[in-house]
C-alpha cells in the first residue's frame, strides 16, 4: 500500500476546508508546525478552565471562574468612551458588576436588556470592595446556556488564532474522525483498559476535568502509545531491512586478542566481557550488526571497540574508528595504537589535516589493505577513501552524527557492521526512541582501579578559601582543571569571565603555573596550553567547557567547576569524568552562588550523591525534558504531538517489544493487523517506514 488509504483523506485535506479557518488563519497556525485537519486532533488541550454553574459568585475566590443566572440591572455608560461602562446583575444572593472598556452601548443594551435574564461567564475580580466581572466571556440567554462547557478546554496558541477559532476548527476536524481497524495488540489494550482511537480521539478534546488532561489518563496513554507503536515500527522496519541486507561472517580466532588481553595490567570487567561477547556474536551471526554500545564516563569502551575492530581484522578485514573532532581521534589513536602494537596491527589516522603526499600515502595503504584500522573524522567520508575490505565501523560519541551518516559508512564496506558508542548515559526512554532500531549493550560497571571522586558542594563566598586548598594540593605535586562558566564579561549574567579568573588565579598561584583554554582562542594556542597541561608543565588549567568531552589526563585529580548550578547534569557529570583518572584520590568542588533555586539545589544534590552516570540522567530528564537532555536541535529525536517521553516513558519499551513481535509474526503487513498498522503509519505521517514497506 504505497498510496494514503482513502479512508484517512478527510484528515489530509487543506486546512482551510475547516469552519473558521482562512488563508490568514492558516497560516498563523503553520508556525505551531499544523498544516492538516489530522494536525489539528494531535493538538491536544493543555489546560482547562472549570465553567461549571454556581447559584452565585460568592460561591467563588477572586481570580476564578464564575458561570451564574443573572437579572439584569441599570446600565451605567462611562462619562467618556475610554471609561469603563458599568451593568449592575444580580445573582440568586448577590449583586455585583459586569464591566466593560470601550464598549458600544447599543450592542450592550441590545446583549442585556434591563430586566432580562442572561447567563454569564468569566473571571470574578474585586476591585475596591466590589465585586465584578471584566468582559465576561459568554453572555446567553438562559434556554443557550448549555453553549457553555462545564470545563472548556484551553489549547496553545500562536499570534493571529484565537481560543475560540482553535475549538472550532478542532470541532470539525473531530466530525471527520474515521473508524479505524485497531492496530493495538488486543490483550494489551484489554489490559490497559484503553477506548478505541476514535473514542480516545473525542475524549482527548472534551475532557470532564483536571484528570483528563493528565499524562496518567487511560485516553492519553491510548494515544501516546499510538505515537510511541508508529515510531518503533518505523524504527522495527529499518532495522529489518538492514538486517536483510546480506551481512559478512566474521569470525575472529582470537589470536590477537589474546595477545592485547596478556599485556593488560587489569582484568576486564564483567560488563565489557559480556559486550565484546554480544558484538562477536553479531559479527559472526552474518547479519548486518547494528549496535550501540552505551557505557558511563570511564567504563571502559575504548577496549570493546578494539576488541572488536580486532575481531574484524583477525577475519582478514579492516576497521574504522570515527570520533567527531580531531582532538577525539588523535586521544582515540593514543588509547589505540599501543595495545594495537601489542599484537603487531597497524593503526593509522586520517583526518582533514594530511596534507595531498601524506594523505595520498595512507589512501595508498588503506587500498592495499596494509592499514588494519583507521582512525578519523569525517574526513573518512570522502569519495577518495577506499578499504581493501572493511568489516567493522566503529563511531565514536553518535549524537553528532546522523541516521543517514550510519548509512553512508556502512556503504564503505561490501557489507560492514556498525557500532555505535556513546559516553552520554541516556535514560533507557530516549534510548529507545533515539536508537530504537539498534541492539544495546551497556557497560554499568568501572573498571578495576578507577577510584571513587569524592564530590563537595562550596558556596563562593569561600572562594579564598578554595584557592589556599589549591596552592596546598598543587605544591604537594597535584594538577587541577578550573571550569569557568563564560568567556566575555557579560553585564546580564555577573559570571566571572575565564580570562579574569585566570588573571585572579595567576596572581594568587603565581607565573607558570596556571594555563588557559577557552573556544575563542585559535587552535594553535589551544592545543600548546593542553600540551603544557598534559605535559604537567602547567599545573591548574582555567577553561570553559571546552574540555568536558574526552580529554584525557591521569595526573588532574582536582576539579573545581565555578557557578556550578547553571550547568545542566549530563554535562556536570561529564566534566567530573575528567578526573579521577590516575592513581591519586580525586576531588570535585562544585562551587555555587548562594541562594540556589529548588531546582539548582536538587541538580547539586544528585551530584554529590551519586556518581551513576544513568542515575543521573534520568534525574536530568524529569527535571529538564526530553528536547534538552538530547538538545532537540541535533538529537535525532522525533516530535511527538501526544506522547510525553518523560512521564510516560514505559510505553516506549512496551511499544517496541510489540512493534518487532508484530514484524517477526508479519513481516509484510498483510494480516488484518498488519493492515490496521500500514494505516498506522499513513496517520502518523510515517513516510519512511512506507517507503521501506513499499520496497520490501
Amino acid at each position: 500500500m504505497s498510496t494514503r488509504p482513502e479512508i484517512l483523506f478527510p484528515l489530509f485535506a487543506a486546512l482551510e476546508t475547516l469552519g473558521g479557518i482562512g488563508p490568514k488563519t492558516a497560516k498563523s497556525l503553520e508556525t505551531l508546525g499544523i498544516t492538516l485537519p489530522r494536525d489539528l486532533l494531535f493538538w491536544l488541550p493543555t489546560a482547562g478552565i472549570d465553567r461549571k454553574f454556581r447559584a452565585s459568585v460568592t460561591e467563588v475566590q477572586a481570580g476564578d471562574m464564575a458561570t451564574v443566572e443573572v437579572e439584569v440591572g441599570a446600565h451605567r455608560p462611562g462619562r467618556t468612551r475610554s471609561a469603563p461602562y458599568r451593568v449592575e446583575v444580580r445573582d440568586a444572593l448577590s449583586t455585583f458588576e459586569l464591566v466593560f472598556f470601550h464598549a458600544s452601548s447599543r450592542w450592550l443594551t441590545q446583549q442585556l436588556p434591563e430586566g432580562a435574564k442572561r447567563v454569564i461567564s468569566g473571571k470574578v475580580e474585586h476591585f475596591e470592595g466590589r465585586v465584578q466581572i471584566v468582559h465576561p466571556d459568554f453572555i446567553l440567554p438562559p434556554h443557550e446556556a448549555d453553549h457553555i462547557p462545564d470545563f472548556e478546554p484551553v489549547y496553545r496558541l500562536t499570534a493571529g488564532v484565537t481560543g475560540r477559532t482553535m475549538i472550532k476548527g478542532i470541532g470539525d476536524a473531530l466530525s471527520r474522525l474515521p473508524m479505524l481497524q485497531e492496530w493495538i495488540d488486543p490483550e494489551l489494550k484489554a489490559r490497559e483498559h484503553w477506548p478505541d482511537w476514535h473514542l480516545a480521539m473525542s475524549a482527548a478534546h472534551t475532557p470532564a476535568g483536571p484528570d483528563d488532561l493528565s499524562a496518567q489518563n487511560p485516553v492519553r496513554r491510548r494515544l501516546a502509545y499510538d505515537e510511541f507503536f508508529a515510531h518503533q515500527l518505523t524504527l522495527a522496519l529499518a532495522r529489518a531491512q538492514v538486517r536483510r541486507a546480506k551481512g559478512r561472517v566474521s569470525i575472529g580466532t582470537g589470536q590477537l586478542r589474546d595477545k592485547v588481553l596478556a599485556a593488560l595490567p587489569y582484568k576486564p570487567t564483567a560488563a565489557q566481557t559480556r559486550a565484546i561477547g554480544e558484538i562477536e556474536q553479531d559479527l559472526g551471526a552474518g547479519l548486518r550488526m547494528n549496535r550501540l554500545l552505551q557505557g558511563d564516563v570511564g567504563a571502559g569502551k575504548t577496549l570493546v571497540a578494539l576488541m572488536s575492530l580486532l575481531i574484524a581484522v583477525e577475519a582478514g578485514g579492516q576497521g574504522v574508528m570515527m570520533a567527531p573532532t580531531e582532538i577525539l581521534a588523535r586521544q582515540h589513536l593514543e588509547g589505540i595504537r599501543a595495545m594495537a602494537e601489542v599484537a603487531g596491527v597497524v593503526v593509522e589516522i586520517l583526518t582533514g589535516r594530511d596534507k595531498s603526499a601524506e594523505r595520498r600515502r595512507k589512501l595508498a595503504a588503506l587500498k592495499s589493505g596494509d592499514i588494519q584500522i583507521l582512525i578519523g573524522t569525517h574526513a573518512v567520508f570522502q569519495k577518495d577513501v577506499e578499504f581493501q575490505d572493511l568489516r567493522l565501523a566503529v563511531v565514536d560519541e553518535q549524537h553528532r552524527f546522523g541516521v543517514a551518516q550510519r548509512m553512508q559508512l556502512g556503504e564503505k564496506g561490501q557489507a560492514s557492521d556498525v557500532l555505535v558508542m556513546t559516553a552520554t548515559p541516556i535514560p533507557r526512554s530516549l534510548a529507545l526512541a533515539q536508537y530504537g532500531d539498534m541492539d544495546v549493550s551497556v557497560l554499568d560497571e568501572k573498571p578495576p582501579g578507577r577510584k571513587p571522586i569524592q564530590t563537595v558542594l562550596v558556596s563562593d563566598n569561600r572562594l579564598d578559601e578554595v584557592v589556599e586548598r589549591l596552592r596546598r594540593a598543587i605544591s604537594d605535586g597535584a594538577q587541577a582543571y578550573w571550569v569557568c562558566p563564560l568567556v566575555e564579561e557579560s553585564e546580564v549574567m555577573d559570571m566571572t569571565a575565564a580570562e579574569e579568573r585566570f588573571k585572579h588565579l595567576r596572581a594568587a598561584l603565581g607565573e607558570g603555573v596556571v594555563g588557559l583554554v577557552h573556544g575563542q582562542m585559535p587552535v594553535s594556542e589551544k592545543d600548546a596550553a593542553m600540551a603544557d597541561f598534559v605535559a604537567g608543565r602547567t599545573r591548574l588549567l582555567v577553561s570553559t567547557t571546552v574540555i568536558e568531552v574526552g580529554v584525557d589526563v591521569p595526573a588532574a585529580s582536582i576539579m573545581v567547576i565555578e557557578r556550578a548550578e547553571h550547568f545542566g547534569l549530563a554535562q556536570l557529570h561529564q566534566l567530573r569524568g575528567r578526573v579521577g583518572r590516575g592513581e591519586a584520590a580525586s576531588t570535585c568542588l562544585l562551587l555555587y552562588h548562594a541562594p540556589l533555586t529548588a531546582t539548582g539545589e536538587k541538580r547539586l544534590s544528585v551530584m554529590r550523591d551519586t556518581e551513576d552516570g544513568f542515575v543521573i540522567s534520568e534525574a536530568d530528564l524529569e527535571m529538564r525534558g526530553a528536547g534538552d537532555v538530547l538538545g532537540t536541535a541535533q538529537s535525532g529525536l522525533p516530535r511527538f504531538w501526544v506522547a510525553d517521553l518523560e512521564h510516560q516513558a514505559g510505553l516506549m519499551a512496551v511499544a517496541q517489544k510489540d512493534a518487532r513481535l508484530l514484524l517477526q509474526q508479519d513481516p509484510e503487513l498483510t494480516s488484518p493487523r498488519g493492515h490496521a498498522a500500514r494505516v498506522l503509519l499513513w496517520l502518523m505521517r510515517q513516510d519512511e517506514a512506507i517507503r521501506l514497506i513499499s520496497v520490501g
